[in-house]
């Protein structure tokens, strides 16, 4: 983190997977069908790329399909590449993603936000039905203002109306809202919207060349409260 405080933000806005929520230990809970730890992951890189892919190729085609059925054709897509084309493997793993781990920082970090009087919201590409158990699991049931998926608008991040819902749900400005994600291509399109981009940047990436830019960069979501000047 580097730079003065952000000033002037009454809320925080979450992606979920892979912000809040870290989509790799769904994989990770079914580690004995991957044989190594490098399987796993290239198992799982492969997983979540499909996913964002088809996600945004439905989008373009206007052929929408709620984001658990685009987590699961994804999913079997990298089963089938994998060579791991197993019915009670499939049914572990989409289980497992309605309870995925909070990353260790998230659950503090929010209930700061909380009690500073920070409004705070998850913005997401899941459905409600997948958004509920993985907050509730996380035992993170109280400590939003609002879960809003992109159901509610019927097409995927990035597109503007997305971002749109946080606004209108919140009656906040979008210039008053600090937008986490740790997607750098979200960061971007949340900071060209008009909010107060911060990319969790978890691993070292190159910036992207996309319109808009995140106004800060941080390593984890526990930097947010210093970022944002709370004691």
């Amino acid at each position: 983190m580097s730079g003065a405080p952000l000033s002037g933000v009454r809320a925080c806005v979450f992606d979920a997977y892979g912000t809040l929520f870290d989509f790799a230990s769904a994989a990770a809970g079914c580690s004995d069908a991957f044989g190594d730890s490098a399987a796993q992951s290239v198992f799982t890189a492969l997983w979540r790329t499909k996913q964002l892919e088809y996600a945004w190729l439905r989008s373009l085609q206007g052929k929408h399909a709620d984001f658990w059925q685009v987590t699961g054709e994804a999913l079997d897509y990298a089963l089938e590449a994998c060579h791991l084309a197993d019915p009670s493997l499939r049914e572990r793993l989409m289980r497992l993603y309605l309870a995925l781990s909070p990353f260790p920082e998230a659950v503090e970090t929010v209930r700061r936000l909380r009690v500073s009087g920070i409004a705070t919201a998850i913005l997401s590409n899941g459905s409600p039905a997948m958004l509920t158990p993985v907050i509730e699991a996380a035992g993170m049931q109280d400590l939003f203002d609002a879960a809003l998926s992109i159901e509610e608008v019927g097409i995927y991040k990035p597109h503007p109306s997305v971002y749109q819902l946080a606004v209108d749900c919140l009656g906040i400005p979008a210039h008053a809202i600090a937008f986490l994600s740790s997607n750098g291509w979200d960061a971007y399109a949340a900071s060209a919207f008009g909010m107060r981009a911060v990319w969790c940047k978890r691993e070292v990436k190159p910036r992207e060349r996309l319109p808009g830019a995140p106004e800060r960069e941080i390593r984890s979501l526990d930097e947010l409260p210093g970022l944002l000047g709370l004691a």
